[in-house]
């Protein structure tokens, strides 16, 4: 087993005690009644908590608000997914054959729960100081690069604010194309605006991604920073 997973460990920077909690931890419930969902919710909460205290010392000025974006945005299932393909996770994920027919181990929702039940499984292997290090080592360019204000909204909840604002109602998003196979599609999605002629189109692996991509493309052609 040492071997099967040397090279996880390698990537996040920890070596597990344990191997079975990183064992566990990469279960998906697909594959086995034992599978990391209890791991998972007891890595959100410390990361979480990690992200919120460090935010708290960084920003002394930040009200709550700022601070509570700034986390969401660190915490979010794409931040995490993100840092699950940095470390190649994807590749070590025990899945079922559906999941793993059907890409399970590409899916930005299964990476980012994963990433969170290896939190939850350092921290039980070793202790919250240990796990509170090597977050902060994860995150440590992220960190730096955050700063407090809109932009930690994402592009459609700062495009329908805007709209809001000017008493139009919310964009709809409309599905144009969807190529590829079934566990490696591309979307094309269209942003309509009321009373704007304008395509505003994007592009992306998942449908979400797509929205997000039009949603920025209206803002940066209605000017909106």
């Amino acid at each position: 087993m040492m071997k099967k997973f040397s090279q996880i460990q390698q990537s996040i920077g920890y070596q597990f005690n344990d191997l079975s909690l990183l064992e566990l931890a990469l279960t998906h419930r697909s594959a086995n009644k034992l599978h990391n969902e209890r791991l998972e919710f007891l890595g959100d909460s410390i990361l979480s908590f990690v992200i919120a205290d460090e935010l708290y010392h960084r920003f002394i000025k930040q009200d709550e608000g700022d601070l509570s974006q700034m986390r969401a945005s660190l915490v979010c299932g794409q931040t995490l997914a993100e840092i699950g393909k940095d470390f190649k996770l994807g590749d070590h994920l025990i899945l079922g054959q559906g999941e793993l027919k059907s890409g399970g181990f590409r899916r930005e929702s299964i990476i980012s729960d994963a990433v969170e039940a290896i939190i939850g499984a350092i921290y039980l292997d070793s202790n919250i100081e240990n796990i509170r290090q090597l977050i902060l080592a994860w995150y440590q360019t992220r960190l730096t690069e955050i700063k407090p204000g809109i932009k930690q909204k994402d592009a459609k909840t700062r495009l329908q604010e805007y709209l809001q604002g000017i008493h139009h109602e919310r964009p709809c998003y409309l599905i144009l194309e969807v190529t590829g196979d079934n566990h490696e599609q591309e979307f094309l999605i269209q942003c309509k605006i009321e009373n704007d002629e304008n395509q505003y189109l994007g592009r992306g692996l998942s449908r979400r991604k797509a929205e997000q991509s039009a949603a920025q493309q209206a803002l940066n052609q209605l000017g909106i920073k």
